[in-house]
């Protein structure tokens, strides 16, 4: 079976075509329409499409074809024990959902490194915990420059050469990057005390400046909230 993803963001459409759990192709665009022409022309036997700026019935008006939508209370494959699942974020459960499919039945932690950074726990019985959210990179780095009077605003694009700036631009770029490693460092060690066997997956757009960190239970997965997505359409089609 083919599905097609579409995950609709505020700045970027991405979508994917994936045969069953294997990915065949991903492409991202600016617009709908973009995105459009290329969803109306290839063949697929199901969609999900998790929207945070067109609704449903929006979405119904500009496509042709139909669609699964993804809503705080679509069925999953794992049991979501947030105390709030109306607030939770579609991208979070996602995150959960695709890491705990790679896991193979271990607790999980998916990280996100996003404009947020985000951690999500899902536990060896499959129930999703919850989890935590902190600042990212560029709000890390827009947060040092608008609220100080002289800090200029850096960008951090790959790991500093070392923890120890020589200059106010390395120091940020510092404190930035090893910050953020030390958190999640830090994040994993509190619960691997937990779940020996913790398995973690990062992903998200600054997921590739932190692949430093991978190693033989933490894995790089950028797509890892599209997985995440085809995993809940396959539960959602096997439930018809």
């Amino acid at each position: 079976m083919k599905n097609l993803i579409i995950d609709i963001g505020n700045t970027r459409i991405k979508s994917a075509l994936f045969e069953e759990d294997e990915l065949i192709w991903e492409k991202s665009f600016q617009e709908l329409a973009e995105g459009k022409s290329l969803w109306e022309e290839i063949a697929f036997d199901a969609c999900l499409i998790s929207s945070v700026r067109w609704t449903r019935e929006e979405l119904q008006q500009g496509l042709t074809f139909s669609f699964h939508f993804l809503e705080w209370n679509t069925p999953l494959p794992i049991i979501n024990g947030y105390g709030t699942p109306q607030t939770l974020g579609l991208d979070r459960i996602a995150a959960a959902v695709g890491a705990w499919n790679l896991a193979g039945g271990k607790a999980v932690l998916a990280i996100d490194l996003g404009s947020c950074m985000t951690f999500e726990l899902v536990d060896p019985e499959a129930v999703y915990r919850g989890g935590a959210i902190s600042p990212g990179m560029r709000m890390r780095a827009r947060a040092m420059h608008e609220f100080t009077a002289r800090l200029p605003l850096v960008s951090v694009e790959e790991k500093p050469g070392s923890p120890i700036g020589t200059s106010t631009l390395e120091g940020m770029k510092a404190g930035i990057w090893y910050g953020m490693a030390h958190e999640i460092e830090g994040h994993i060690a509190g619960l691997k005390q937990k779940f020996p066997d913790l398995q973690v997956f990062i992903c998200g757009g600054d997921a590739q400046s932190f692949e430093s960190l991978a190693k033989d239970h933490i894995f790089v997965v950028p797509n890892l909230v599209l997985r995440g997505l085809n995993c809940i359409l396959n539960h959602n089609v096997k439930q018809i």
